[in-house]
C-alpha cells in the first residue's frame, strides 16, 4: 500500500524555478484522515504540491497522534502570506485535526490579543469538498444555510486574527464528481487560483464579495 507521501507526491526535488521569488508565499494545511479514499481531496492536494511557490503540509501525516509542534506551525505561518485550509466538510466544519491546530497554534498574543499581530494582513480561505449538491446549501435547501454561512466560525477566526478572509473554494457533490467528469476542471481552477494569488493577479476586494471563490472565476483573475 502506498504511503500518504506517495499518494500526495509531496517529496519533490526543488527546481531552479521553484527558488524564484514570488509575490506571495502560500501555505496549505491539508487535513483528510483517509486520503487514500478521497477522489477529490487527493488530486487537489497533489496539484498544490506540484505548484511552485506552494508549501503543502499534510497534517494527519505529520501529526498522527495529534501532538502538534506549536513553534513549528507558528514559524510556518510567519513565513507565508496566504494560509489555506484544504479539507472535506465534516459535519459542517473541519476534520478534527484542524480544530486541534487552531486551538493550539493560534495562541493569545501570537494570533490575537493586544500583542497578537503576527497574522495581520495575511490572506485566509478554505478549500473544501462537500458531498451534498450546491442546491442543498441555502435557506430552503437540505442544509438550511449557505456554505459561507456554515463557515462563519472560520471567517470570525480570520477576522479576530486580523487576516483578510476570502470565501471558500468549494467543490459540491464531491462523491459523484469523478464519475461525472468534474474533477479535472475543478483542479485546473484550483491551480489557477493558487497561481493568481501567488503572482498578485487575483482581485482580492472583488473576491471577498463572492459566495464562493470559484464563482465566475474569470471576473476576479487578472492577466499576467
Amino acid at each position: 500500500m502506498k504511503s500518504r507521501n506517495d499518494l500526495l507526491n509531496t517529496e519533490m526535488p526543488e527546481s531552479p524555478a521553484s527558488r524564484a521569488t514570488f509575490h506571495r508565499k502560500i501555505l496549505i494545511l491539508f487535513a483528510h484522515p483517509s486520503v487514500e479514499r478521497s477522489e477529490a481531496g487527493q488530486p487537489l492536494a497533489q496539484a498544490a504540491a506540484r505548484t511552485e511557490g506552494i508549501t503543502l503540509v499534510d497534517l494527519y501525516a505529520e501529526y498522527p497522534t495529534f501532538i502538534i509542534d506549536v513553534d513549528r506551525e507558528q514559524d510556518r505561518l510567519l513565513a507565508h502570506d496566504v494560509v489555506v485550509f484544504l479539507h472535506p466538510l465534516y459535519w459542517y466544519s473541519t476534520p478534527a485535526i484542524l480544530k486541534e491546530w487552531q486551538d493550539l497554534v493560534l495562541e493569545h498574543d501570537f494570533a490575537y490579543g493586544s500583542k497578537g499581530t503576527a497574522l495581520h494582513g495575511k490572506i485566509f480561505f478554505s478549500a473544501i469538498t462537500a458531498g451534498g449538491t450546491e442546491t442543498a446549501y441555502c435557506d430552503k435547501g437540505y442544509n438550511h444555510f449557505s456554505i459561507r454561512q456554515l463557515l462563519h466560525p472560520l471567517e470570525q477566526m480570520a477576522m479576530l486574527c486580523g487576516m483578510v478572509y476570502l470565501p471558500p473554494f468549494a467543490l459540491f457533490g464531491a462523491r459523484t464528481a469523478l464519475e461525472e467528469g468534474r474533477i479535472d476542471a475543478h483542479v485546473a481552477d484550483w491551480v489557477q487560483v493558487l497561481r493568481a494569488l501567488r503572482d498578485n493577479r487575483l482581485d482580492i476586494e472583488a473576491a471577498r464579495e463572492l459566495p464562493k471563490l470559484n464563482f465566475k472565476l474569470n471576473s476576479i483573475l487578472r492577466e499576467g
